[in-house]
């Protein structure tokens, strides 16, 4: 039977691995019984040689190790994947870094195995190429109640607050779907914003603010200050390139229209459910 691949691997649980080449994880290189003991701790199994029980492999450097595709530099591993593939069993393939993501409980991209005709390592395909911001498609969720905490709130508001957050959340994901583009959750290295996608080679991160049973303008200050927070972060990464584009998103439009001239004023795209202007 097919199986099919959304171009994500989203956990290690229940996959069966096989290892190729030397692996590297946060700069250290491990062991492969390691790299066998950080899968079982995510509740995967490991195989020595590849079969038709492995679902997951991952490729690492394969400098110095005898191949037996030469052109690609592939393993017999890459190449028995690349066949269980061509016969409609779907064999996910991570590199270094998407094992990486895994055991720290990452999703982590799908590799797409290159022709016979184009030489070359695996490759990350589009929509993909943000992955080190960006991680796999965001899916809403879903939370229930509240539980008692010390810190004294009024917990009736807080859910009502969190219900509306997810909602609009999910009406994000939806509006931006419409439009052809895909949402995504940070990645494993990125600040925890609320949502990200692309739009050709603008990466865009925004904050999501409920306005529900609190203060507007608390809750809109605060998304300011965290917005501009995430992508001062992530352009200090890459090199204080200016394709970050932070984005408030409100669960409605605010009752004062201050915010949006002072949103523009410090380069934020301000927008709000449920017709979500501007983006």
């Amino acid at each position: 039977m097919r199986q099919e691949c959304d171009g994500w691997v989203h956990s290690l649980k229940g996959q069966t691995l096989c290892f190729t080449g030397k692996i590297v994880v946060d700069g250290k290189r491990l062991v492969r019984a390691e790299c066998v003991r950080r899968a079982e701790q995510q509740r995967a199994a490991a195989k020595t040689d590849f079969s038709s029980e492995v679902s997951l492999v991952v490729h690492g450097d394969l400098s110095g190790k005898q191949v037996s595709d030469t052109k690609r530099n592939y393993s017999d591993t890459l190449v028995g994947a690349e066949r269980e593939r061509g016969l409609g069993r779907h064999v996910h393939v991570v590199d270094e870094e998407g094992f990486g993501n895994l055991i720290h409980g990452f999703p982590a991209p799908c590799l797409e195995l290159r022709s016979p005709s184009r030489g070359g390592r695996p490759v990350v395909v589009p929509p993909h190429a943000a992955y080190d911001v960006l991680g796999a498609p965001l899916r809403a969720r879903r939370r229930g109640r509240s539980t008692a905490r010390e810190l004294k709130v009024d917990l009736s508001s807080l859910d009502e607050g969190t219900a509306a957050h997810e909602r609009t959340v999910d009406a994000l994901i939806k509006h931006l779907a419409r439009r052809g583009t895909q949402t995504h959750a940070f990645a494993k290295n990125s600040p925890r914003f609320d949502a990200g996608w692309t739009v050709g080679k603008d990466i865009f991160v925004a904050e999501v603010k409920s306005l529900t049973g609190t203060s507007q303008d608390q809750q809109i200050r605060l998304g300011i200050g965290q917005v501009l927070d995430y992508a001062h972060q992530l352009r200090t990464r890459t090199g204080g390139g200016s394709s970050i584009r932070p984005v408030l998103v409100l669960e409605k439009k605010p009752a004062d229209d201050r915010w949006s001239s002072l949103a523009q004023a410090v380069g934020i795209r301000l927008t709000w459910a449920p017709r979500f202007p501007g983006i």
